[in-house]
């Protein structure tokens, strides 16, 4: 199935699988609209919304 055009909502998406699902679609050509719980780096995992926002919309999305 093709998602290419398609507007696709993915929620925990600034980082782990949700973002590795928010890029994999991105490249196949799908619109991407991510949200995450929290705008703050976490120190562990690393990572924004802001800085997944910007990964997604470089691999098209």
């Amino acid at each position: 199935m093709s998602l290419k055009n398609k507007t696709v909502f993915i929620t925990g998406a600034s980082r782990g699988i949700g973002k590795a699902i928010a890029l994999r679609l991105a490249a196949e050509g799908a619109n991407i609209v991510i949200a995450a719980k929290s705008v703050e780096e976490n120190t562990t995992l690393g990572g924004t919304i802001f800085s997944a926002a910007e990964e997604v919309e470089a691999a098209g999305g």
